[in-house]
């Protein structure tokens, strides 16, 4: 599997480091829903890209959707509470996020799950992390960014209002609070345009997914 990604101007340090979340600013949005979005809060996001890519082992899944079983448009990895994760800092951004973030939501991020969009054919439908807890209470799920830019699109769940882009990579950190998983719903599209790879680490609590 090829892996290598050319290093964004804005990533240019092999050296690893999380930078302050204090400094994440926030959106509100309809509904009782929030974003938070740090851009480039890993420095070095670039070098964790590659080794996420190449010693993360990745899966690929198979869904049934309208009848047919269909190969999900992306490869997929899954951490538990219990399991330990496949790089320190992410260990270290996890515990970070659940530092700042205490007071608001009120108990740890737990789990990660891995997602690999190898180029543009991959991405991921509309939808709201509504498995669990997230489908009936306002939760927080914070998704990591490392490898190239995917824009991150969010719209309200019941139609009208605006949609929301977000382009994320090269270490972006975005949190989703609030009611966004049941009032809204976020995709990454799939796109024609030349693409290179992008890995999203989505931080949750215990009983999200």
């Amino acid at each position: 599997m090829a892996t290598h990604l050319q290093g964004s101007l804005f990533d240019q340090t092999d050296e690893l480091r999380l930078g302050d979340p204090a400094g994440i600013r926030r959106t509100r949005l309809a509904h009782g829903a929030w974003i938070d979005v740090l851009p480039g809060w890993l420095s070095g996001a670039d070098a964790l890209f590659e080794q996420l890519a190449a010693e993360v082992p990745w899966r690929a899944e198979r869904r049934t959707m309208y009848d047919h079983v269909v190969d999900v448009p992306r490869l997929l990895c899954f951490y538990g509470a219990d399991d330990a994760l496949p790089h320190p800092v992410l260990t270290e951004a996890r515990d970070a996020l659940s530092a700042h973030y205490a007071e608001e939501l009120g108990e740890p991020f737990t789990t990660a799950g891995l997602c690999y969009y190898r180029d543009g054919r991959d991405g991921v439908a509309w939808h709201g992390d509504r498995i669990g807890r997230g489908a009936r209470e306002d939760t927080m799920v914070a998704i990591l960014s490392v490898g190239a830019p995917r824009d991150l699109l969010l719209r309200p769940a019941r139609g009208g209002g605006e949609t929301v882009r977000r382009p994320l990579g090269h270490g972006d950190l975005i949190v989703m609070g609030g009611s966004c998983q049941r009032t809204w719903e976020h995709s990454i599209p799939k796109t024609t345009r030349a693409t290179g790879p992008r890995i999203s680490v989505q931080f949750r609590p215990h009983g999200v997914r």
